[in-house]
């Protein structure tokens, strides 16, 4: 399973990436409009759900692909939806956008749980889960008032959580070489 997971290192390397441009995009378009913030988090949302989705399809040895079926298909249809009403007020989009980064949390948080046996350094996951649960409560919570506290909010979120990711991609890829070259060496033997 490890295995599998260390070949596509990539997928969730290019996660992290679209969550940061997308975080910075947010932190240094302060002025940015409902409609703005809606298509990008929309295209954020679908690119992120089809990942998800595709990673599904391909499965994980030995792994329900339940889990990430259910986190791709909330990803479309968050990002779907974000398309067909761009005019959604703030409120609704920041409600959107906490219900789905609880929902995302909790499968992160349940992925490293299932992990845990089988990987060392599974708390990065464990943290992106955690991350991701708080900043949804924290918005349930603290309704942001303006697009810019919203834009600024949504903004670190994204920045952090690719941060995490692409840490978790490098750590699976630098995994993955590890069992590569134990394998050659054994061979070799």
């Amino acid at each position: 399973m490890i295995g599998q997971l260390s070949r596509h290192w990539w997928a969730l390397l290019i996660r992290g990436v679209f969550a940061i441009l997308f975080g910075v995009l947010a932190l240094f378009w302060p002025g940015i409009t409902v409609w703005a913030l809606t298509v990008l988090f929309g295209a954020y949302a679908l690119v992120d759900g089809v990942i998800a989705l595709a990673g599904a399809f391909s499965g994980v040895e030995g792994e329900s692909r339940g889990w990430l079926a259910v986190a791709g298909v909330c990803g479309i249809l968050l990002g779907l939806m974000a398309f067909i009403w761009p005019a959604a007020t703030a409120l609704v989009l920041l409600l959107l956008i906490a219900f789905w980064a609880v929902i995302v949390g909790v499968l992160e948080i349940v992925g490293a749980i299932r992990l845990r046996a089988e990987l060392d350094d599974v708390w990065l996951l464990a943290l992106a889960g955690v991350v991701s649960v708080l900043f949804g409560l924290a918005l349930f919570i603290w309704p942001a008032s303006s697009a810019v506290a919203l834009a600024w909010l949504i903004g670190l979120f994204a920045i952090v959580m690719g941060a995490v990711m692409i840490g978790a991609a490098f750590r699976l890829r630098k995994l993955g070489e590890q069992m590569n070259a134990h394998r050659v060496g054994g061979q070799l033997s």
